[in-house]
């Protein structure tokens, strides 16, 4: 058997900066994610850990991690990444990295929230367990920008979903969340001048345009709390849960 790579690569030319994706059937029937890269191709599968194996038995090497920390909670005893396992939990990292990539630029916005979320929960236990401060600012100077892919993906989701405001909604709930990442580093000053910012300003002013949209039923509500005028309050709380969004 061929053991180049030659028939996955042809008709599929490198393109410098731009995140080329596909999926492809394998030969034993299942389905397997695809992406170009410089000299090659990476192969991922669709769910659960990118590279299909379960570290230590577990789904992923998240999940292992956080069944280590019960262990030692469980007997008392104080628990912190080993310098193996900052190792294992970078290559996750990576592999969940990529993958989200891939979803973005494939559309399947729903995944890519699901792979953001895993990042993200990841990143919040390496900087409750973490080893040193230079381990966790490794990971946390990219916490801004997984949250910006989550919200342009939330927000895409909800364009699909033909609910405009719930779009406009997730980008305002991103930004605040960015803006909490920008606040701890004593940075929000700067928070405007991002270039990650600028463009989910520019998708919320479109959004806003394309569909007439001036304020949505949260932020009237936030402005009705602010004013303490609780019975318009209570109307816009009901109309929130009429939509499943409270």
């Amino acid at each position: 058997m061929s053991q180049d790579i030659d028939r996955a690569l042809w008709g599929w030319e490198y393109k410098p900066g731009i995140v080329q994706a596909r999926l492809v059937d394998a030969s034993d029937g299942r389905q397997v994610l695809q992406m170009r890269v410089d000299l090659g191709v990476l192969q991922m599968e669709l769910s659960g850990r990118p590279d299909g194996t379960r570290p230590h038995g577990f789904p992923t090497y998240l999940d292992y991690l956080r069944h280590q920390a019960d262990l030692c909670q469980r007997a008392e005893r104080a628990f912190k990444l080993t310098e193996e396992q900052c190792v294992e939990a970078d290559r996750e990292f990576v592999q969940y990295y990529h993958r989200r990539l891939c979803w973005l630029a494939l559309r399947n916005f729903q995944r890519a929230i699901a792979d953001a979320d895993h990042t993200l929960a990841f990143m919040d236990f390496v900087r409750q367990y973490s080893p040193s401060e230079e381990y966790t600012l490794s990971h946390e100077q990219y916490r801004g920008f997984v949250l910006f892919h989550r919200t342009q993906a939330a927000a895409a989701l909800a364009l699909e979903k033909d609910d405009p405001e719930r779009a406009l909604d997730e980008i305002d709930q991103g930004l605040e969340k960015i803006r909490a990442f920008f606040a701890e580093h004593g940075l929000e000053e700067r928070m405007e001048e991002d270039g990650m910012v600028r463009q989910l300003r520019r998708i919320d002013r479109d959004i806003r345009q394309l569909h007439g949209i001036e304020t949505t039923l949260r932020e009237r509500l936030a402005i009705a709390v602010a004013n303490e005028d609780y019975e318009t309050a209570a109307r816009l709380r009901d109309a929130l849960r009429r939509r499943g969004q409270q």
